[in-house]
């Protein structure tokens, strides 16, 4: 969350025309106080015209509900792959090919269609 505020105000002061300004690592928790209060400024020092206090909230929203929808579809591929839930016992795309795809049938036409695939002209028939 406090690098979703973080990455919310950098893009909000790019949009507003100061480049890509990040905060130091010290000032990371430390300007978040400032950054609640609605001021782009806080923990840049040097930064000429931040960003609106409107443009600030907006970027930050538009962050976070990404962070939010990252955070969900992570989880639901984490718990889908490892939780309680998954399909267990599922062979691999390697392993059905080996057992299931069209190599094994090829080579195994002659028991598989012995009408067609056989030894001698007679079965044919």
């Amino acid at each position: 969350m406090v690098l979703g505020l973080q990455v919310g105000r950098t893009v909000a002061n790019l949009i507003a025309g100061n480049g890509l300004e990040f905060a130091a690592r010290e000032d990371l928790f430390t300007s978040i106080g400032g950054l609640v209060e609605g001021d782009a400024a806080a923990g840049l020092p040097g930064l000429g015209h931040p960003a609106s206090t409107t443009l600030l909230w907006s970027c930050i929203a538009v962050v976070d509900v990404m962070v939010f929808i990252g955070g969900g579809w992570a989880t639901k591929w984490v718990i889908d792959r490892w939780g309680p839930g998954r399909l267990q016992g599922m062979a691999t795309p390697s392993q059905a090919e080996a057992l299931l795809g069209v190599s094994r049938l090829r080579r195994q036409a002659k028991v598989i269609r012995p009408d067609l695939y056989g030894g001698r002209r007679e079965q044919r028939r």
